[in-house]
């Protein structure tokens, strides 16, 4: 049995809104979750729903296998992380670490061990005397994740817990909320629009769009099995690249290239002549140059980005444009012609009309 489990959810706002469509998802315990999707896609309200601050229009939501539609928040063994760290200004570290503890009537000496091994887990040893308006951004986050830490849930929730902090601490806090994660052992569901917090952190991804769950797997399953353009183009960076040509005796246009399509197709050749195909490949799972086995365009280089690591190539075949990711020590100059490949592993297609992977 799952240890919890969302069955038909549903929100459903008085002025008639729908938010969320018919989430279903189980979750083993322990598991680390992470909701994706742009805003507005109902991965913050589905969180709510679970956190117990929204109710459930309608379905079911299951915690160790009883319902907990009714249950209160207190009742659910839950601790939230939020995007605005929602600190008492006037209380130090240890005072907001210990809130909770304090509300529940524990023994001083009970607190002050906790409160202690909790800023040592957090690296907050030092700061415990201070007022929050002087820690940094990190700091702040350390301290609200500390405050939920403390109180031993099995189910902690993290809405946006990140958005509010620089490139470099995003990167250090990712990396200790898995540590804290691993740690604790608790399950956890976080809630971001980031994709890549959600690739370098999550047991599973849940990509959401317009309330409706697109599609549920692991970051590898994502990246390499998405089920539809949308999933395809939210996750990787830079974004897939993606081609819209009408399929005609097997073949679609690319630019003023044309590509034939037909051993890749296969039985479904024929059921989609005459219908929109569209071509997508990765950035990075290019070759520069001509390969065997590969589809080999010729194009017209606009722009470069050098980044350290890699190079962002915007180029032009044709009237289309793309990106192609390369090694910085191959970066092509801007306005030369160049040759690139796809190998044919590489290339994912989808049915124009329902945007849908065609298998």
């Amino acid at each position: 049995m799952a240890y919890l489990s969302l069955k038909n959810i549903n929100k459903i706002y008085p002025n008639g809104f729908h938010a969320v469509h018919n989430f279903n998802l189980d979750m083993e315990k322990g598991e680390f979750i992470v909701f994706v999707g742009p805003s507005g896609c109902g991965k913050s309200t589905t969180l709510r729903m679970i956190a117990g601050l929204e109710d459930i229009s309608n379905g079911e939501f299951l915690i160790d296998g009883k319902r907990a539609n009714e249950m209160g928040p207190r009742e659910r063994g839950v601790a939230m992380v939020f995007q605005s760290y929602a600190l008492y200004p006037q209380m130090t570290v240890y005072d907001n670490i210990a809130f909770g503890l304090e509300l529940q009537g524990a023994d001083e000496d009970y607190i002050d061990e906790k409160v202690r091994n909790t800023a040592r887990i957090l690296g907050l040893t030092d700061y415990l005397d201070r007022l929050p308006r002087a820690l940094s951004g990190g700091q702040r986050q350390r301290v609200a994740i500390g405050r939920a830490l403390i109180r031993k849930v099995g189910i902690f929730l993290m809405d946006e817990p990140l958005s509010n902090l620089d490139a470099k601490q995003r990167v250090t806090m990712r990396s200790e909320i898995t540590t804290i994660h691993r740690d604790t052992g608790a399950t956890t569901i976080y809630v971001t629009h980031d994709q890549t917090e959600a690739m370098t952190m999550a047991d599973r991804i849940v990509v959401m769009k317009d309330g409706y769950v697109q599609q549920v797997g692991t970051p590898r399953e994502l990246y390499f099995d998405p089920v539809n353009v949308f999933v395809a183009g939210f996750i990787g960076e830079p974004p897939m690249n993606f081609v819209r040509s009408k399929l005609e005796n097997g073949t679609i246009r690319y630019g003023e290239e044309v590509l034939d399509l037909k051993e890749m197709l296969g039985k479904n050749a024929a059921k989609y002549e005459g219908k929109e195909i569209v071509f997508g490949f990765r950035p990075e799972s290019i070759v520069l140059g001509e390969q065997k086995n590969a589809f080999v365009i010729p194009a017209d280089v606009e722009l470069t980005e050098m980044l350290g690591d890699n190079t962002n190539v915007y180029i032009k075949v044709g009237d289309v444009s793309s990106i192609l990711k390369v090694d910085p020590h191959d970066t092509p100059a801007v306005d030369s012609r160049i040759n690139f490949s796809i190998p044919f592993e590489n290339v994912y297609l989808f049915d124009g009309e329902t945007e849908e992977v065609i298998k």
